[in-house]
């Protein structure tokens, strides 16, 4: 019996479809999923219920929702595999309630889930915190056990996951479920383990830890991460050294925890010893040494790693653009913005919104609006870095005026904007326009202001001479007052002589924070201002009855690719010498032109 065979050209044909089909699988460029979109829909496949999930897939990949769901719509009846890749593609976009939508849309076509429906609704749930976020896994955990899904382990798993990123109240349900689960696999332990981690219970999770019947290298690496994030390298590079096995992320998270001590010399000791550097411990490296304002070092060890032939991607030039920031080391982030400038990242949303916060923040306001201005596209993060950046610079009109601008463009602002805002009336001196945007916050855009929008309207009040004003607001605001708070308002009472009110504010701080000698400095130079000198004499005494002691000073510059720091008092610096006689010759020189300084302490 003769079979008939396939012409050639058609066996290759269909064998460089399926090939293009896998290729979606891990392709993150719109432009070639677009075209292999275009081929199914040649080949009339597009209406396939097992080829529209790697489109929609693909589409969620490089973040583009709209084109995911009019492929999903192409397909007149959809099976619970397409709605489950749909679900994902929410949960991966941050898209809780598209999520549970498509749940509830999948529900009415009578399609059934299944044990893999529900881990991704969860993970949809991982984004948001608080009570929202909780509600939603209650709601998927009883639906969970009323289906007897509880019986297949990836199903807990993932319960226990979600319920120990919600919160405290989260984390005792995700216990719950880990007691009374009959069989733990190590992703139960683990998942358990990172839960406990997160809510700071580090003698738990190392009593866990301790019980696992195996161990694989994330449980070690999650432990580490604890230890490290909360600042007890002892413990981390304890249990670093009894790791049987390391990976790059071990050496990675010992290194980051030693640069977040500040202990770079132990930091750059384990990050040359490393047996293999991908991208992040590089990064790790060069944003700690930024952090420090140490350009020179910074720099060297980026030029390492040009030499090795890695470039840095998005989130590394990010993190140094960061770090740079931070520590007003402008020279390193000029030469990152170097580097983009004939890079494929020059027109990177992201990367241009570091480039402007980082010029913002080192006070290049120039080069921080005309990198802004050139930018292709502009998210809520652009603007809110200029307002803000414009801002703390004293450019107040200008930070409005974008503001405005941001409006009119209809982008829609939230909590951060405002705070920029409210930055902007304070060094101005708006205070109706300060009163009437805080009260727009709420009632125009539903943004519920928070601590930090009631310190810039106190700061703006007392700024402002409205001192009792400010006084009513700290006391009828809705959140506990904390230090800052009470700070910000004693120093506006210093600013305005009023003795009456420091000390009222001065009892709340010093029960707050009754090691600070700062708060008795500010009272006393109060009270020598309004020549209350008996009063004067009684802050000092109960300053020394604490054994408080007013924190030194200090100022830092940026020179030659260094930043110094100078510090009240402190003559460690090589040129400590100079340095003083320089400031003697200073002082003799403001006395000659009649300088009268006010010195109460």
């Amino acid at each position: 019996m003769s079979v008939p065979i396939r012409p050639p050209g058609w066996v290759s044909h269909r064998r460089l479809f399926e090939q293009k089909l896998a290729e979606l699988h891990h392709c993150s460029n719109l432009h070639h999923i677009k075209q292999i979109q275009a081929q199914i829909f040649k080949a009339n496949l597009h209406r396939d219920p097992s080829v529209a999930p790697k489109l929609v897939s693909a589409y969620s990949l490089c973040r583009h929702l709209a084109p995911a769901v009019k492929a999903f719509r192409l397909v007149p009846d959809p099976n619970v595999l397409l709605y489950n890749t749909l679900i994902r593609a929410f949960a991966h976009n941050s898209q809780p309630s598209h999520a549970f939508c498509a749940l509830f849309d999948m529900q009415k076509d009578g399609i059934f889930p299944d044990n893999f429906t529900y881990p991704f609704l969860l993970k949809a749930c991982c984004g948001p915190s608080g009570q929202s976020a909780l509600a939603r896994i209650e709601m998927i955990h009883s639906h969970v056990i009323k289906l007897g899904f509880l019986y297949d382990i990836f199903v807990p798993n993932s319960l226990i996951d979600s319920y120990s990123r919600a919160g405290t109240g989260g984390l005792a349900s995700a216990r719950k479920i880990f007691d009374e689960m009959p069989h733990r696999d190590i992703v139960s332990w683990n998942s358990m383990i990172a839960g406990l981690m997160r809510a700071g219970e580090l003698k738990e999770a190392r009593r866990l830890f301790d019980e696992m019947p195996e161990r694989d290298t994330v449980s070690w690496n999650t432990l580490l991460d604890g230890h490290a994030k909360a600042g007890e390298m002892d413990k981390a590079f304890e249990l670093f050294e009894r790791m049987p096995e390391r990976n790059v992320v071990s050496w990675s998270t010992v290194v980051s925890g030693y640069c977040k001590m500040g202990d770079m010399d132990m930091a750059r000791l384990l990050f040359d010893k490393m047996p293999v550097k991908n991208l992040v411990p590089w990064t790790i490296m060069i944003s700690g040494y930024a952090e420090k304002g140490l350009a020179k070092e910074a720099m060297s060890l980026l030029d390492q790693m040009e030499d090795a032939g890695l470039e840095p991607d998005a989130a590394a030039i990010v993190s140094i653009l960061a770090a740079s920031a931070e520590s007003g080391l402008l020279s390193l982030g000029r030469r990152i913005h170097a580097y983009v400038r004939s890079s494929k990242l020059r027109s990177a949303t992201q990367v241009c919104n570091a480039l402007v916060d980082m010029y913002s923040k080192c006070g290049c306001l120039d080069m921080a609006c005309r990198i802004f201005d050139g930018m292709a596209e502009k998210d809520l993060v652009s603007w809110n870095s200029l307002v803000q950046g414009l801002a703390m610079h004293g450019h107040g009109e200008k930070a409005l005026d974008l503001f405005a601008r941001m409006k009119r463009e209809g982008i829609r602002p939230d909590g951060v904007t405002f705070i920029g805002v409210l930055c902007a009336c304070t060094h101005v001196g708006l205070i109706e326009e300060g009163q009437y945007y805080f009260s727009s916050m709420e009632r125009d855009y539903g943004i519920v202001p928070q601590i930090e929008h009631y310190g810039c309207m106190i700061d703006l009040l007392g700024r402002g001479g409205l001192l009792n004003e400010a006084f009513d607001l700290t006391k009828s605001m809705p959140l506990e007052p904390n230090a800052i708070i009470w700070g910000t308002l004693l120093g506006a009472c210093r600013v305005h002589n009023n003795v009456s009110l420091a000390e009222k504010v001065v009892e709340k701080l010093v029960r707050m924070e009754p090691s600070d000698a700062g708060n008795y400095a500010i009272l006393s130079n109060i009270y020598a201002a309004a020549g209350r000198w008996d009063g004067m004499a009684k802050a000092r005494i109960q300053m020394k009855g604490t054994g408080a002691q007013k924190p030194a000073g200090s100022s830092w510059i940026e020179l030659n690719d260094m930043v110094h720091e100078f510090t009240v008092g402190d003559r460690t610096h090589p040129h400590s010498k100079r340095i003083f006689q320089m400031l003697d010759r200073l002082g003799q020189h403001l006395k000659q032109v009649g300088y009268v300084p006010r010195a109460y302490l």
